[in-house]
């Protein structure tokens, strides 16, 4: 059964994926056996699940699992859990019933993030136009066998300081599917390949652009319309977001003095 849902954080670079692999460390199987220390309870009675897959080195700051939380009050699980603290936070939960499925979402959303150097502003937001909209994405994806017409609802692209950030939202994402159109908008920004290359891409359902890296792309949100979610009360949880906050600034501080 499954009576909590919980928004969780982690960096991909810790993690080989986020679906259990036997032997590799992955953020099911992390978060799995930490519920298990939490709880007791046995792993097959907790019926974990992830709203989304994230592959090796993809991030998420807003990533859902929904499990059985053994009747444990949802404040106090998430502070215990965050107290193990493996690599995944827990931000927020939502009490759900037994008919809840995590990847049954009503948006999604993900950013990708890299250096603004050598890169037009105005090429990328043209490159993302390509993409935007109700389209068949089987050439920008590896299909799995699943149908590849997707409505993308944002592609949009913006600078802060010194990155370019492209957002992507759409209800479900195919494999692959973002970090190959990230990589198309990369090589159409930098002026490497015209913007009629990526057109006739998606157009002739085929793209030989690359895949650009993981560690830029972020899992920024899952959305349900009828589920709320409650920001865990765990202080522990602030004080990590404000030195994690106060380290980046002082990173930030030395880089630009050089």
């Amino acid at each position: 059964m499954t009576d909590l849902a919980v928004r969780i954080a982690y960096r991909g670079e810790g993690f080989s994926g986020s679906q259990i692999q036997p032997g590799l460390r992955t953020v099911e199987g992390t978060l799995l056996s930490s519920l298990v220390r939490v709880t007791e309870m046995d792993p097959e009675d907790i019926c974990l699940r992830l709203a989304s897959r994230t592959d090796k080195g993809v991030n998420a700051t807003g990533n859902v699992a929904s499990f059985e939380s053994g009747g444990m009050e949802p404040g106090q699980l998430l502070k215990a859990l965050n107290s193990i603290y493996d690599g995944i936070l827990c931000t927020a939960y939502a009490r759900v019933d037994d008919s809840f499925l995590p990847r049954h979402a009503d948006m999604r959303t993900y950013e990708y993030v890299m250096k603004s150097a050598g890169m037009d502003l105005g090429l990328a937001e043209e490159c993302l136009a390509v993409f935007r909209g109700r389209h068949d994405f089987s050439g920008f994806c590896k299909s799995e066998g699943k149908d590849t017409v997707i409505d993308l609802v944002r592609a949009d692209a913006r600078v802060e300081d010194d990155v370019l950030v492209l957002t992507f939202q759409a209800d479900h994402f195919l494999w692959n599917m973002i970090r190959r159109i990230t990589s198309t908008v990369m090589r159409v920004a930098s002026g490497r390949i015209p913007l009629s290359r990526a057109e006739e891409g998606m157009a002739g359902g085929w793209s030989n652009f690359g895949l650009a890296p993981a560690e830029g792309l972020t899992l920024t949100d899952v959305f349900y319309d009828d589920v709320q979610f409650t920001p865990s009360p765990d202080p522990a949880l602030r004080v990590r977001r404000a030195d994690g906050l106060y380290r980046a600034h002082l990173d930030d501080r030395f880089y630009r003095g050089l």
